[in-house]
């Protein structure tokens, strides 16, 4: 159906660090009643990174030569994480290019993980990947295209699969990889279900090319949710979720608050706004007697929650 295997699926979850697997899942009560159905969410940003993005980083670097340098671009700055992390616990070295104007949060935490990070005003994905072909020694990886990073995503659907049932499940989508990993084998193991896209309403790329079938570029409104903001989705991209999503729907900044505010009172999580996406869509009334989602990630600016209400 697509470029992505089950094989290397399975695979991923014996070279990923297991502190990235078998995140929790779970129905919270209150949850569901606030959003009116049985929800089922699995809770991405218990690890290290406070994002599922380590496990495609994981098994994209296991596969990397000794003594290569990555170089990736990291627009929201989880996946920049994600790699410094996955490279330094092979003895590798990390350069990520990020945008002017990154959440500090997340530059921080890059920071940490022992990236060198070069902050460009230019596209950082083309500067990264130049950046990358001078040298032979430059390994580039590109979120939302290399198969081993989908394929790495794809082990949260074999876990939301080996322990429940669902109808429907909502991903949120950026540059395609999560959704793409996880469909991949939900489709091929329970056909029955219905896979939905999750993008911000401010930065609809790839839900506008899912839509076309083509490659459309789509400059971003607003870089709120900046874990799902690309202006350009890859080529195949698009042929993955054109094969496997049955549908995307897209969500304002207004239900990605509100979302974040629900996502606290009942669960007691501070999720970033990409990572409450999920959530806002299945508050518009998404169908399903039983919704599955994912929690992507949690490294939230807390002035992102400066005004929120969390009462009722």
């Amino acid at each position: 159906m697509t470029d992505l295997s089950l094989d290397r699926i399975l695979a991923a979850a014996k070279v990923i660090d297991p502190v990235f697997l078998d995140s929790p899942q779970y129905v919270d009560e209150q949850l569901c009643a606030a959003l009116g159905r049985r929800v089922l969410t699995k809770v991405e940003l218990l690890n290290p990174l406070r994002s599922f993005k380590g496990r495609g980083a994981e098994y994209f670097v296991s596969e990397v030569a000794e003594g290569a340098t990555i170089v990736c671009s990291s627009t929201g700055g989880n996946f920049g994480q994600a790699v410094a992390y996955a490279a330094r616990r092979r003895g590798l070295r990390a350069e990520v290019f990020v945008p002017t104007g990154t959440s500090p949060v997340k530059l921080a935490r890059m920071r940490a993980f022992g990236a060198v990070l070069h902050e460009v005003d230019g596209s950082p994905l083309e500067l990264a990947e130049a950046y990358a072909a001078e040298s032979t020694d430059r390994v580039y990886v590109l979120d939302g295209r290399d198969p081993a990073v989908a394929e790495g995503a794809g082990t949260i659907g074999v876990e939301l699969l080996r322990d429940n049932t669902f109808d429907t499940l909502v991903v949120p989508m950026g540059d395609g990889a999560l959704i793409s990993g996880v469909a991949a084998w939900v489709k091929a193991h329970a056909p029955e279900v219905r896979v939905i896209g999750v993008a911000a309403a401010a930065a609809p790329a790839l839900a506008r090319s899912w839509a076309a079938g083509a490659v459309l570029t789509v400059e971003r409104a607003s870089a709120f949710a900046a874990g799902i903001a690309i202006s350009r989705p890859t080529e195949v991209a698009v042929a993955r979720t054109r094969a496997l999503l049955d549908d995307v729907v897209l969500v304002s900044e207004a239900e990605l608050r509100q979302a974040m505010r629900l996502a606290a009172r009942t669960l007691g999580v501070l999720l970033e706004p990409a990572g409450a996406a999920g959530l806002a869509a299945i508050a518009k009334g998404i169908p399903g007697e039983t919704v599955a989602t994912v929690l992507t990630g949690g490294n939230a600016d807390l002035a992102d929650y400066a005004g929120l209400d969390a009462s009722d």
